[in-house]
């Protein structure tokens, strides 16, 4: 008959148990400790190259993006305030404020053409246009970021993947994922038609329907019913002759029934 496990056994294995718990905690603890330390080291050669580089990094695109990555290594965000040890080593923060209120100026000027949709490019040659030849650098990720902290307005702001780049829209619309994907379907030719999301999207043509209403109400879309065939969906910021050259909100009245 197998015999229990006597009093002192129990103890002796519970005793066994919390030395281990302790071992492991203390053993975490140095780990934690280790790590706040090669942290602060690191944030402090972070400051020091900084300090070194900071002409390069005002200066040029492409050190900034370097340098924006070597921060979020470790959980910096020089963009977080406009105030405080970045923003006065380098101008950073003062700099992307001032790309940002640049963005809201370029959106709001073209929103009566494009119904407050447009491609990062446009967006990017419209910046550089406005800020002159002998203003600083700006690459389409310092827009991107900027855009990023113009979020912190409400849900004006915001990007959507189109292609290999981004639509950026500065209106409160709601557009949720059937527009984007309708908006990612138009980007080739800068139109699509009910038949061309039916087909495409294997979509129910109301639910097409729907979502084509919605980008028209919001106007973001323009609907070309004399069209060859069947109407065309026209979204303005994809429209290539369009970005070309201003349109009045006379001549958009035009295109549309």
């Amino acid at each position: 008959m197998r015999r229990g496990v006597g009093a002192g056994a129990i103890a002796k294995k519970k005793l066994a148990e919390a030395k281990y718990k302790e071992r492991g905690n203390v053993l975490a603890e140095d780990q934690i400790v280790q790590m706040s330390k090669q942290l602060e080291t690191f944030k402090s050669n972070l400051e020091e190259f900084a300090s070194k580089h900071k002409q390069e990094i005002r200066k040029s695109p492409h050190f900034r993006v370097q340098f924006q990555e070597m921060c979020a290594t470790i959980g910096v965000d020089p963009l977080a305030s406009g105030k405080g040890f970045w923003s006065e080593m380098l101008g950073v923060g003062d700099f992307y404020y001032e790309l940002g209120v640049q963005i809201i100026e370029v959106c709001l000027a073209l929103k009566h053409r494009n119904g407050g949709l447009i491609t990062l490019d446009e967006l990017h040659q419209r910046v550089l246009k406005g800020r002159g030849k002998y203003a600083q650098e700006v690459s389409q990720d310092d827009l991107v970021r900027a855009i990023k902290k113009l979020k912190v307005m409400g849900n004006g702001f915001g990007m959507i993947p189109v292609g290999g780049s981004y639509l950026v829209q500065s209106v409160p619309a709601e557009l949720n994922m059937d527009h984007t994907v309708v908006l990612q379907l138009a980007e080739k030719k800068g139109y699509v038609t009910v038949s061309e999301i039916k087909g495409s999207l294997k979509w129910e043509k109301e639910r097409a329907c729907h979502v084509l209403d919605h980008l028209l109400k919001e106007g973001l879309a323009w609907l070309d019913s004399q069209a060859a065939g069947e109407a065309q969906y026209w979204l303005p910021a994809l429209f290539s002759e369009l970005t070309s050259r201003d349109v009045t909100p006379e001549e958009a009245n035009q295109m549309t029934p």
